[in-house]
């Protein structure tokens, strides 16, 4: 999505309202295509004394998978991004500075960058997910697994005496 600012780059105050639509269905994340949901890119560009600044957030549902229980379920995820605007650049170094190309920005490039960089490594169903039994699978959100806990090998010793205990 092309933004062209050429009518607001000498007027101080103007500003630039846009909403579109970003489909990221393609990109594939770790295996997963997680955002088979369209992503809502909503912001303005604004001249704010003599200088383009570009705001927008970039929001959608991921379908994610839990890294602990496996379930499914949907993420919602938002970005937001905020970058100077300039025609040419005094300083090649600096990532919050977009050139502008024919007096306009492709804000649909920006989005789409900033959602890829933005997607969680890690995704949990809930903070306080129990994840799977190791031993027979059940997942401990859902109910109690029938697994009998082994002790630790090294407090053996410490079990026996206490067997010995209750069978006096």
């Amino acid at each position: 999505m092309l933004v062209n600012v050429q009518k607001i780059i000498n007027a101080p105050g103007e500003r630039i309202d846009f909403q579109f639509s970003l489909d990221l269905s393609d990109v594939d994340f770790g295996g997963l295509y997680p955002a088979q949901n369209p992503v809502v890119v909503t912001g303005d560009v604004r001249n704010t004394a003599g200088m383009l600044l570009l705001r927008f957030s970039a929001d959608t549902v991921l379908k994610s998978v839990c890294d602990r229980c496996l379930e499914n379920f949907d993420n919602p995820k938002r970005v937001a991004c905020e970058y100077l605007l300039a025609q040419e650049l005094a300083d090649a170094e600096n990532d919050d500075i977009v050139l502008l190309e024919d007096g306009a920005v492709d804000v649909g490039d920006l989005a789409r960058t900033a959602m890829i960089l933005e997607m969680d490594a890690k995704t949990l169903c809930s903070e306080d997910c129990r994840g799977l039994c190791p031993g027979c699978g059940v997942n401990l959100n859902q109910g109690s697994c029938t697994c009998r806990k082994e002790a630790d090998p090294r407090l053996a010793v410490l079990a026996s005496l206490l067997k010995k205990d209750t069978d006096s």
